[in-house]
């Protein structure tokens, strides 16, 4: 080799050396992480696995292509959506779903030779769920958001979630009072399936539950599902009296039904509503009332009447009063006065009084007085009768809202009879009435013969014959 000197071969082999160092330092990596973030959260993603950088940073976006973000000597405004950590991890600021993506980290070693290292990194970002959607149909729904179906009806269940990626869906059931169990098609980005004839036991709350495949995030949300059903008997409705008397109660019960109904009162004829309310009593006073009149109940439930005709009729009556008029009493013995009353809807309240034309006082049961009341007939036993004190007249008094009745008995109160005194007095009429006769008979000289064996003749003779 002319004009120079042929390199020696240790000279060869060091320069072989730095051309390989050389080559290895400019090949990267073929490292890359993963690392998930959530979208409008923010995330610092490190440049390698040690947190102290050993030269100049800087940050690549490889997608669409490699697009320069920023390094350790870049200063950017503060409201930028990038930023350093200890000048080496890249921080993102509200992530969105454009910011998935890869990334490279480049750290310089040794910037005269060319010394670098390259870290490839995978960014995924993870959307909600952030809204589930349930649709349970078809039902009605009441003021604070519960829902409720018919008895034996079929029943649609549906549920689907904004999530990225698609969340995976599952559905609970929880009965009152019992732990929640699963329920219906799980593991499915969307769940939808059908229950036929919806029964009280499927009665309680329906949650479906989406989980985020990526980021694990869970979301929830319940709805109580109700189920109803109407009473299968006919209303039942009466009067009574109220407890100041005077006003009367109209009460309709409709049972064997959820929820309870509404009932309904009207007036007939003319349908004039008096009140409507779920407790199904209703209460006039005694100049809405008459005898004769009718009032209807309407029984209405949410979910349907269950039957042809939901209602009842009531009509009210005065009371009608039987007694005999007169009694009577011996001095010293014992009577019983008897009332029977019919027709009284509602029932009427029996009472005993005398001296309406003083103070009209009510009998009440005592040592002297007993009464008693059985079904429709009430009795007032006097005993030991006085004539002085216990003969007049005695009221019997039937009253209830509609009207007030009233019978009077007389009593009389007499001395007993002297029965052997009556007996001695016929026996002696007797007597003389017998005595007349024969001396009748004797007077006119009477021949008395037989004939026959059973007959008494009598003839009468002259005095020629004689």
């Amino acid at each position: 080799m002319t004009g120079g000197r042929a390199p020696t071969p240790l000279l060869l082999l060091l320069l072989l050396l730095l051309c390989e160092l050389s080559l290895a330092s400019r090949v990267p990596p073929e490292t890359k992480a993963v690392f998930i973030g959530e979208e409008l959260e923010n995330i610092t993603i490190p440049c390698s696995n040690t947190s102290v950088s050993r030269g100049l940073v800087s940050w690549y976006r490889n997608e669409p292509e490699a697009t320069f973000l920023l390094s350790s000597e870049t200063t950017l405004p503060s409201e930028s959506h990038y930023s350093l950590v200890n000048a080496s991890s890249l921080h993102i600021t509200g992530l969105g779903l454009q910011d998935e993506g890869n990334y490279t980290c480049r750290e310089v070693l040794n910037e005269t030779l060319g010394d670098h290292l390259e870290h490839r990194v995978q960014l995924l970002v993870a959307s909600g769920p952030t809204q589930i959607d349930i649709n349970i149909s078809p039902t009605g729904i009441h003021p604070n958001g519960s829902l409720f179906v018919a008895r034996g009806s079929q029943v649609t269940f549906n549920c689907s979630s904004s999530s990225y990626p698609p969340a995976v869906v599952e559905w609970s059931f929880q009965q009152s009072g019992s732990s929640s169990e699963p329920f219906g098609v799980n593991n499915e980005t969307f769940s939808y399936f059908v229950l036929h004839n919806m029964s009280p036991t499927l009665q309680g709350n329906y949650t479906c539950l989406a989980t985020n495949t990526l980021s694990k995030r869970v979301q929830k949300e319940t709805s109580e599902l109700l189920v109803y059903y109407p009473p299968w008997s006919a209303p039942q409705c009466w009067a009574e009296t109220a407890a100041m008397g005077s006003m009367l109660q109209l009460i309709c019960r409709w049972s064997g039904g959820y929820p309870d109904p509404v009932f309904l009162w009207t007036e007939e004829p003319g349908n004039l509503i008096l009140g409507n309310s779920s407790l199904g009593v209703e209460t006039l006073n005694r100049s809405q009332l008459s005898d004769g009149k009718k009032f209807k109940c309407i029984g209405n439930h949410i979910v349907g009447s269950g039957m042809t005709g939901a209602n009842c009729v009531v009509q009210i009556n005065g009371p009608t009063l039987q007694s005999e008029p007169m009694k009577t009493c011996f001095l010293g013995g014992n009577v019983t006065l008897t009332c029977e009353v019919s027709g009284a809807n509602p029932a009427a309240k029996i009472s005993w009084l005398r001296n309406l034309s003083q103070s009209g006082e009510e009998i009440l049961p005592s040592p002297h007085y007993l009464i008693m009341h059985k079904d429709s007939v009430s009795t007032l036993t006097i005993l030991n009768c006085s004539q002085g004190v216990d003969e007049g007249y005695y009221v019997c008094r039937a009253e209830n809202p509609v009207r007030v009745r009233e019978v009077d008995i007389w009593l009389t109160v007499k001395k007993p009879l002297n029965i052997g005194g009556i007996v001695g007095a016929v026996v002696i009429l007797l007597l003389l009435g017998m005595g007349t006769v024969s001396g009748f008979i004797l007077y006119y000289s009477p021949n008395i013969c037989l004939k026959g064996k059973n007959y008494l003749v009598f003839s009468r003779v002259s005095p020629k014959e004689a």
